[in-house]
Formats: C-alpha cells, sequence, structure tokens
C-alpha cells in the first residue's frame, strides 16, 4: 500500500477507536468512539510525553498530513487519547512505543490538568522520559524526527506550527521542574 493508503486506513481506524470518556472531574464514564468523542465535544483523556535524549535535547516531531487533529504541525510530545478502561501511564507506555519506538523506558509524570479548546476537550497527564535508543518512527503518524535543544524548541513554536495541547504539556511541565 502507499503511504497515503496507509494514512487514511489508520485514520479510520483510530477514529473508531474506543477512548476514555470521563466528567468534568476527571472520573470514568465509559468509553466511546474517537470520532463521536469529538463530534459531540465530549471530555477524554490524553497522554503528552516529553522525550529527552541524555543531552538534555528535546524529541520534536512532524505530524502526518492524515492526522484529525492539527495535521502536518510540530509536536513537542509523543502521546494521545486514553483507551477505555487504560490508565495515564498504560497509555503514555503505549504511545511512546508506537509513535517513536522507545520501549522500556522510565516514565516520570509531572502535571495532570485539564485542556479545553475548541478542538479538543481532555484531561491530560504529561509525562517525560530519557533515552538515546534509536527512535522507529510510525509512518502513518510520524513524518519526520529529530533532538533540539530546549531553547531551540520554545524558541521554534513562534515561528512553526506547533500543537497547542502539547505545548500546554510542557509549559506545565516546566513549571513543574524548573519553577518557571
Amino acid at each position: 500500500m502507499s503511504q497515503g493508503v496507509d494514512e487514511a486506513a489508520h485514520r479510520a481506524a483510530s477514529d473508531a477507536e474506543r477512548v476514555a470518556w470521563v466528567d468534568e472531574q476527571d472520573r470514568p464514564l465509559g468509553g466511546v468512539p474517537r470520532a463521536e468523542l469529538r463530534a459531540r465535544r465530549l471530555l477524554g483523556r490524553g497522554t503528552y510525553i516529553l522525550l529527552f535524549n541524555s543531552a538534555g535535547e528535546l524529541c520534536v516531531h512532524r505530524r502526518t498530513l492524515s492526522k484529525a487533529l492539527y495535521p502536518g504541525y510540530w509536536d513537542v510530545a509523543a502521546g494521545g487519547m486514553v483507551l477505555e478502561g487504560e490508565s495515564y501511564a498504560d497509555s503514555a507506555a503505549r504511545e511512546l512505543a508506537e509513535e517513536l519506538g522507545i520501549r522500556d523506558v522510565a516514565l516520570v509524570e509531572h502535571a495532570h490538568f485539564l485542556y479545553d479548546a475548541p478542538e479538543s476537550r481532555l484531561w491530560c497527564t504529561a509525562f517525560s522520559a530519557v533515552s538515546d535508543a534509536p527512535l522507529v518512527l510510525q509512518p502513518e503518524e510520524v513524518l519526520e524526527a529529530r533532538f533540539i535543544p530546549l531553547a531551540e524548541a520554545l524558541a521554534e513554536t513562534h515561528i512553526k506550527p506547533y500543537c497547542p495541547d502539547s505545548l500546554a504539556a510542557l509549559q506545565r511541565y516546566l513549571v513543574a521542574t524548573q519553577g518557571r
């Protein structure tokens, strides 16, 4: 199959996945298909994993053009929707492995917060991880990835399109770890 066909099939499967549906206090209400959660503006759960190498550089990646939200945008975090019945930590480990091929690393939790925007309503948990393992990109979701100094990533957010939800996670990480 061609890359575009693979991405479209992945998008259809992703839209049909049953994701966690929660209330305003992040209490589980069950699960709904991802596309329904978005269409009805229900609250879901999301994870954000800031991946650093041992030099302290942050992995940034560019999303594929077939993504339902922020297609082609740059992203400071791997991550995604928590599936029905899945914990935040299990979701973070799964997403990091799927998107960037990073497995069996310690995940450090930094923040739990509500992200409420016109395109997405999520209770979120931000994690970080450190790995020097080679990246293995999921071609249906990630076009390219690179490690850059955190200051460079922050500067790029002013000149390139970056995912606003991941930037919210990054800001909470910075507050939690550096008091900024």
